[in-house]
């Protein structure tokens, strides 16, 4: 006579059965709800499950204004160091166990400081894309650096036009050396004339748009 299948659910690829020590601690954890659904619960753990593999990504800065437990920390430490799968795999296992005892004000913490490190990421990518652009326009058309001298009023005009003046030389010179699928070498001019750029798009005041150029495509 075959046995009954064990009711249960899936939380993160680990079966859990119906009365259960750990299905009992997932609904006491969920406010002592005896009739939260299968679906509720699988998506609590998830959600501990990501914020716990998130905290391996975040920054050490925002990390520490977190009120982790030490031994979550040292359990995030420790799998960054762990590079056998089986093995890591297991630790993030315990890490999300270790998730389920933090509070909700905590757990809200630590979505905060991943949105900030994301927004972060993001704005540093557009301010990057801002200087390249800059950079390119400056050394291809005159008339972009007294578009430039708009934002930046200190900027030393004949050391930037000197810089400009070499960068466009050794154009001149690495161009005819290009071969298919070989990275373009640039001179110091043209990479002085990125960092001088980006150090002013990144000062406190918001950096403006590029103004309209029909004569750059």
């Amino acid at each position: 006579m075959s046995r009954k299948p064990t009711k249960g659910y899936f939380v993160r690829g680990q079966f859990v059965a119906l009365g259960s020590e750990l299905d009992l601690e997932l609904k006491r954890e969920l406010k002592g709800s005896a009739d939260m659904s299968k679906t509720d619960l699988k998506k609590y753990s998830d959600r501990l499950q990501q914020l716990g593999e998130s905290l391996l990504t975040l920054r050490a800065d925002l990390m520490q204004r977190l009120d982790l437990s030490e031994k979550l920390v040292d359990a995030v430490a420790e799998a960054k160091r762990i590079t056998n799968f089986e093995g890591r795999r297991r630790q993030m296992q315990y890490i999300g166990k270790l998730m389920r005892g933090v509070d909700e004000d905590t757990l809200a913490a630590v979505e905060a400081a991943l949105d900030e490190q994301n927004k972060g990421s993001a704005k540093g990518t557009l301010s990057l894309h801002q200087a390249e652009q800059w950079r390119d326009r400056l050394i291809a058309n005159d008339d972009a650096l007294t578009q430039w001298l708009q934002l930046d009023a200190g900027a030393d005009v004949q050391h930037l036009r000197a810089l400009i003046r070499q960068a466009r030389k050794d154009a001149q010179v690495t161009e005819p050396q290009e071969r298919p699928g070989e990275a373009v070498r640039h001179g110091k001019a043209y990479r002085e004339i990125f960092q001088i750029v980006k150090a002013t798009l990144n000062q406190d005041e918001p950096a403006d748009d590029l103004p309209a150029d029909e004569d750059q495509p």
